[in-house]
């Protein structure tokens, strides 16, 4: 995008009342940004949804003055700047009605052809959370996905931070501009961030983390990622917002179940109750649901050479390589194990090349 289009984009963008969705019907009537404000008045009323309030706006020249002020921002710390229609913005997040015209994003970011999901949950994760996002993280990292969240206090930094663990691509998506961070707390991990992914953002160098801002954040979480988990919830939180935002986009969502009395699983098992989540009690859970088995029958597993099983995997490798193709339920059952251990079972077996999932919930030994 040349310089003169994102000055025209950006002055757009700062006509009070012109919203992403506005903007969009705009550039779509009009070809592009600075046909917009060289068309005539007349003609841009004749858009569906444009009122003589907006109309007047039009008329503010300050815009331009925002627009190169915000541009001269960009270009002196390099920033990245996505538009919706361009190559590089974030494939999924194209087509949610409302997503941002323009992101702005710093760092190490490649969504290409990668699997990438959204963790995020209460600020004030517990034990139970940061070891179930771990073990999460942990048993996914062969698979190499992206990791989505917040850069929040609890859960969302505690996912960031175990994805650079495991040497995987992890994003911030913030809810103010490039030029700050918050929590001021987490300048610790930046540089590890934008080394190992990086930032996105919409908001301008102009724009301060205000309430409703996270708000807005929260749906550029939910909309470029295949499917949102939630680790931990009270019964109202932003994770709750993202979740449901989550589904309004026709997204995956999992919810990690807990003890009823529990104050920060409350959200959580009333996502699940309201079917508005799926549980997730492992990885397996997440890798079928998504159909991630599928594609890898696509490219052959190759088996790792003098596999060490333990005595539980091989009572489960023995009794597949007896009887061919099984369900998941028909494995748990004759090898004496409950579904969510055999689900983690079988997710470490197929990660070292021993067995392979099928659709309908079949798996067989390779």
């Amino acid at each position: 995008m040349s310089d003169q289009d994102l000055f025209y984009l950006l002055a757009l963008l700062k006509v009070d009342g012109v919203g992403d969705i506005m903007a969009k019907k705009l550039l779509t009537h009009c070809g592009n940004a600075e046909a917009i404000f060289k068309t005539k008045i007349n003609q841009i009323a004749a858009i569906d949804g444009v009122g003589s309030v907006l109309l007047k706006n039009f008329k503010d020249k300050s815009v331009f003055e925002k627009a190169n002020k915000e541009l001269e921002f960009i270009k002196a710390n390099n920033i990245k700047v996505s538009f919706f229609q361009d190559e590089n913005y974030p494939e999924r997040l194209k087509h949610c009605i409302d997503s941002p015209v323009l992101i702005f994003s710093i760092g190490n970011i490649n969504l290409k052809s990668k699997k990438i999901i959204s963790i995020v949950g209460t600020r004030q994760i517990t034990s139970y959370g940061m070891e179930f996002c771990k073990k999460l993280i942990e048993d996914l990292a062969p698979l190499d996905p992206v990791i989505v969240s917040g850069f929040a206090y609890g859960v969302d930094i505690v996912a960031h931070q175990l994805a650079i663990d495991y040497n995987l691509q992890t994003i911030g998506v913030l809810a103010h501009g490039l030029n700050q961070i918050y929590p001021k707390t987490h300048k610790k991990y930046v540089a590890k961030m934008e080394e190992n992914g990086g930032f996105i953002t919409e908001f301008w160098s102009s724009s301060n983390p205000d309430k409703e801002n996270f708000v807005r954040r929260n749906r550029i979480v939910a909309g470029m990622t295949e499917a949102t988990i939630v680790i931990e919830s009270a019964d109202k939180g932003g994770s709750l917002i993202t979740a449901n935002l989550a589904n309004d986009y026709n997204r995956d969502v999992f919810a990690v179940p807990g003890r009823v009395t529990d104050k920060y699983s409350q959200g959580c098992n009333n996502l699940i109750k309201t079917q508005k989540a799926n549980v997730l009690t492992s990885a397996a859970d997440l890798v079928y649901i998504l159909n991630w088995d599928i594609e890898n029958k696509v490219k052959p597993i190759q088996k790792m050479l003098f596999v060490e099983l333990g005595p539980e995997e091989q009572k489960v490798y023995d009794f597949l390589l007896k009887n061919g193709k099984e369900l998941l339920d028909t494995i748990a059952l004759k090898c004496d194990f409950p579904i969510y251990k055999i689900s983690g079972l079988l997710l470490n077996m197929e990660l070292k090349g021993l067995i392979r999932p099928l659709p309908g919930k079949l798996f067989e030994a390779i």
